[in-house]
């Protein structure tokens, strides 16, 4: 099938793009490649999946160009639209907040405008995990109340959510929202805690710890979120047809959100540990106190993903980070 992918030189999307090429798949990759971090590490990732297959096609514009996107929806025809570009990180957020506008708002917007004009069969758009907020009972479920965002990263999620039901609604196009939990692996995003903490204990400098140590994150192994979002690509949400109690789905558009986590929550200091024993050293803990924006605990409910696709997130931190350390050290010579 045909798929637009955009953010295929970002962290998830290289890897998204990567299984469906290697699938046999046809994919018109879109990136930015935004200064956020390092622009060469994003080049390396659309290089990497020139050479899986012939049939990638790599297009750098900003996805704010709403002549771009379009012409590029019309073109290409696409018959699945994943959307993972945006703006990423909590604490950038409150440093330079218009570029989740920007990016996040603006940038859906326009994706969603090019897949009214021409609807393909399936529009699927990440969310995060952050949207719950301030909600205290755990695990999160699709279904809870999620509206005390605490970051304008997490608001604009959010935004991103309610307007693609409107057009779900308005436009009968098959949505379906991603929410993700602390993912991690290999050609990680150097702004992310295992990426810092392990170039820091590697260089023998000390790791920054938020709210000393008691924090505790449902983290998802690449491999695993991949897995779900491809098998959900044939999860189309149709009115009426729900998976049952548990379903996000609406009642008034073919437009579904699903958690994709495990529900398998580990400690900050577990997750230290585990990378630790990965580079068989210790590491220099400076103790900080909470950061505003910040959320002590996520858990995912993962009754929704696995009663759509019959899978949830399984692969053990250990081995998840025994991974990442791997790649990392290859990459970096370290």
């Amino acid at each position: 099938m045909r798929f637009l992918v955009t953010g295929t030189a970002g962290f998830i999307g290289f890897h998204v793009a990567a299984r469906l090429l290697r699938d046999g798949h046809e994919v018109a990759g879109v990136d930015g490649m935004t200064p956020y971090y390092d622009v060469t590490l994003k080049r390396r990732r659309h290089a990497e999946l020139s050479k899986i297959a012939n049939s990638f096609r790599a297009h750098e514009f900003m996805l704010e160009d709403d002549g771009a996107v379009s012409r590029l929806v019309a073109a290409f025809a696409p018959d699945i639209v994943i959307h993972l570009a945006a703006q990423a990180g909590v604490r950038y957020s409150i440093e330079n907040p218009r570029a989740y506008i920007d990016a996040n708002v603006v940038g859906s917007f326009n994706i969603l405008e090019a897949c009214r004009a021409r609807a393909p069969n399936h529009l699927l758009i990440a969310s995060t995990s952050s949207v719950y907020g301030a909600n205290e009972d755990f695990p999160f479920r699709e279904t809870d109340k999620a509206d005390r965002q605490l970051t304008l990263y997490a608001a604009s999620k959010k935004a991103v959510e309610a307007m693609a039901h409107s057009y779900a609604h308005l436009w009968a196009i098959p949505t379906t929202m991603f929410r993700f939990f602390t993912v991690y692996g290999p050609w990680g995003r150097p702004d992310m805690a295992l990426f810092k903490f392990t170039r820091a204990i590697l260089s023998d400098e000390p790791i920054d710890i938020y709210n000393r140590g008691d924090m505790v994150r449902d983290f998802t192994y690449i491999d695993d979120l991949v897995e779900g979002i491809v098998r959900l690509t044939g999860a189309v949400p149709a009115i009426g047809r729900p998976a049952g109690a548990m379903d996000s789905l609406s009642n008034v558009a073919p437009y579904r959100i699903v958690n994709i986590g495990g529900g398998s929550p580990v400690t900050l200091m577990s997750f230290i540990a585990e990378i630790e024993a990965a580079l068989d050293k210790k590491a220099i803990p400076n103790l900080m106190p909470f950061q505003p924006g910040d959320i002590r605990k996520t858990e995912a409910s993962a009754a929704l993903l696995n009663a759509l696709i019959g899978y949830v997130p399984s692969t053990p931190v250990s081995h998840g980070v025994r991974e990442f350390v791997r790649w990392f050290r290859d990459y970096y010579k370290m």
